[in-house]
C-alpha cells in the first residue's frame, strides 16, 4: 500500500539565463497584467496577420469561392489569428518572468507587488482551496509551461508557492520599508 504521507513540493530547476528569474510557473492574471505594450503590438499584429494575408492573397489570385466562401474563410482566418495572436502575447510575457528576456519593469512590479502583500499580511501568492498535494501537482504540470506553447498552450490558473525563487527578498525589503517609515515618523 501507498504511505499516507506524499512529498508534494519538489524544487524545480532554474534555467539559467542572462535576466533574473521572477516566476517559474506564474499565474494567467500576472502575466496578463504584467504584459507591456509592446505584448499587445505584436499579439495584435499576429492576430491580424492571417486574415490580412488571405485578403491579399485573394486580390491578387482570386478563390472564386462562389457566394459566401470566401467570408466564411475571412472568419475562420480571424479566428484563428486571435487564437494565435494571444498565445503569442502570452508567451511573450511569460517569457520575462522565466528570465529569458529583458525583465527589469517586471522586477520591479514583482518586488512592488510581493512586498506589498507582505505588508498587508496576505500569503504571497493568493489562497488556494486545493490540498498542499494537488498544488504541487499543478505546480509540476505547467512549470516553464509557456516554452511549450506552440504545441500545447496550458496556463496556470491555481494559486500555489511553489515558484522556484527565493521568497525571503521579500520579506527582507519589507522590514526595510517598515524600518524606513518607522524612522521617518519619529524623526519628524
Amino acid at each position: 500500500m501507498a504511505n499516507s504521507s506524499q512529498q508534494t513540493y519538489i524544487p524545480s530547476k532554474v534555467v539559467k539565463s542572462e535576466y533574473p528569474l521572477i516566476d517559474n510557473d506564474p499565474h494567467f492574471k500576472r502575466v496578463v497584467g504584467y504584459a507591456r505594450p509592446s505584448d499587445y503590438i505584436h499579439g495584435g499584429v499576429a492576430a491580424a496577420a492571417g486574415p490580412g494575408l488571405l485578403l491579399a492573397m485573394e486580390k491578387f489570385a482570386p478563390s472564386q469561392v462562389g457566394r459566401g466562401g470566401f467570408a466564411r474563410a475571412l472568419r475562420l482566418a480571424g479566428a484563428i489569428g486571435i487564437a494565435g495572436g494571444f498565445l503569442y502575447f502570452y508567451q511573450r510575457s511569460s517569457l520575462r518572468f522565466y528570465g529569458m528576456s529583458e525583465n527589469a519593469r517586471e522586477v520591479e512590479m514583482d518586488m512592488q507587488e510581493m512586498v506589498s502583500k507582505v505588508k498587508a499580511g496576505e500569503p504571497l501568492y493568493g489562497e488556494s482551496k486545493l490540498t498542499p498535494h494537488m498544488q504541487g501537482v499543478a505546480a509540476r504540470q505547467s512549470r516553464y509551461s509557456a516554452l511549450f506553447t506552440a504545441v500545447i498552450p496550458w496556463f496556470n490558473f491555481v494559486n500555489h508557492n511553489q515558484h522556484g525563487v527565493d521568497t525571503a527578498k521579500y520579506y527582507r525589503r519589507a522590514e526595510q520599508e517598515l524600518e524606513a517609515e518607522r524612522l521617518g515618523k519619529s524623526s519628524s
